[in-house]
């Protein structure tokens, strides 16, 4: 019996030790992952490119060109491909960010709102990843129900384009924090649950949660919070 247990615990170690390395390589990822997307709001909103596009335009833009690095990430995340690729992606992601931040921008207090969104979003990530630590059930079956509630917001958000509620949006924006925060929670727990083995996957899946969550609560804010010139 005891050389049945010196030989599994090593084993087990291993997959312990495993887990932690992708947590840790995901959570370097994700702060690296901000700069590129910094880089393409600031040259979004410096150069206006995104304004140019109709929101009819832009919606199209952004579903081909977030679903095209997507597939890419997936074909090249097990190769020194991956990295890069998934770096273009978060650079393209903060140039499709770039219009709602150029105008909340032009808002009185627009920079303030920016970095409340901020902080918004990071104790939102912090909170989280706190919890994901302490829960211990399995949250495998919550990621379909979750992946359905954004199936049906990404269908309202392309419908409202053509509908322009403001009522819409800002229900979508509400249902989106909720929705992509519990996302986090799951992402990261699958993880620390050893379910997710590959960093490049773990730090794409909560990057866009963070990226919608962080939209979700600009928008928000812009609406309720904004003082014009």
């Amino acid at each position: 019996m005891n050389h049945t247990l010196q030989n599994t615990a090593p084993v087990y170690e291993a997959s312990v030790a495993q887990r932690h390395r992708v947590l840790r390589n995901t959570y370097a990822l994700l702060a690296l992952s901000m700069l590129p997307t910094v880089m393409g709001a600031w040259l979004g909103v410096a150069t206006g490119l995104t304004s140019l596009m109709s929101p009819g335009i832009g919606a199209v833009v952004f579903l081909a060109g977030a679903f095209g690095f997507m597939f890419a990430i997936e074909k090249t995340k097990n190769s020194a491909a991956g990295v890069p690729v998934l770096l273009a992606f978060t650079f393209f992601m903060g140039l499709m960010l770039s219009r709602l931040v150029g105008t909340v921008l032009g808002l009185s207090n627009g920079a303030g709102l920016i970095m409340t969104a901020f902080a918004g979003t990071g104790a939102i990530f912090l909170g989280m990843a706190t919890l994901s630590t302490v829960i211990k059930r399995d949250l495998t079956s919550m990621g379909k129900w979750l992946f359905i509630g954004v199936i049906m917001m990404l269908v309202a958000g392309i419908a409202n384009i053509f509908i322009q509620s403001s009522a819409l949006m800002i229900t979508l924006s509400v249902l989106a924090i909720g929705v992509f925060s519990a996302f986090i929670l799951h992402d990261l727990k699958r993880v620390q649950d050893g379910e997710e083995t590959n960093y490049i996957s773990a730090t794409l899946g909560v990057y866009l949660s963070l990226y919608n969550v962080f939209q979700s609560l600009l928008s928000l804010l812009g609406i309720f919070g904004g003082r014009d010139d």
